[in-house]
């Protein structure tokens, strides 16, 4: 399997607005779907906002998904989403260590339903650290859950992604 990232296209948002509906999905992140309006606006936003970096995750040819690093009360998160046709197969993991490679803010936050084991052991095996659970309050976008809290403080780089996970990058 062969995963790379690259640019958000707008011909990719079809696809991603249809892996955010999916009910299994959103169970495991603990999110609502959005309208397609609301989608829209919401990408529109992203694509326009050159603080935001946000790549389209490939395997092989195969668009997977999205991952993105962007500012939440000034502190640096990273996140993703995936098909779930793309889950369980190591997509996800390999386009977060793409991602850190390409980017050099640290500290890096992540947060995600505790209950979502899968993203959580995507993170750690990325060199992401839990440092505390805390509630998370619902809104229209997301279900009120505990969160587990991860950060990434270190500078990973090709070098020591390889040393997690003992394969060339």
């Amino acid at each position: 399997m062969i995963v790379r990232l690259r640019n958000i296209e707008r011909n990719d948002l079809p696809s991603l607005y249809e892996f955010q509906l999916d009910p299994e999905a959103n169970q495991l992140a603990a999110t609502n779907p959005r309208s397609a309006e609301v989608f829209d606006a919401h990408w529109e936003k992203i694509l326009q906002d050159q603080n935001v970096i946000v790549k389209a995750i490939l395997v092989g040819d195969l668009l997977a998904g999205c991952i993105s690093c962007f500012k939440s009360d000034e502190i640096d998160v990273v996140g993703y989403w995936l098909g779930r046709e793309f889950w369980g197969k190591g997509s996800a993991t390999r386009a977060l260590q793409l991602l850190l490679v390409q980017i050099s803010m640290r500290p890096l936050l992540a947060r995600v339903a505790v209950s979502n084991i899968g993203s959580l052991r995507v993170l750690q095996k990325c060199g992401f650290s839990i440092v505390r659970h805390e509630h998370a309050p619902g809104d229209d976008r997301y279900i009120e859950c505990e969160e587990a809290v991860l950060i990434l403080e270190q500078n990973v780089t090709a070098t020591s992604i390889h040393e997690l996970h003992g394969r060339q990058v």
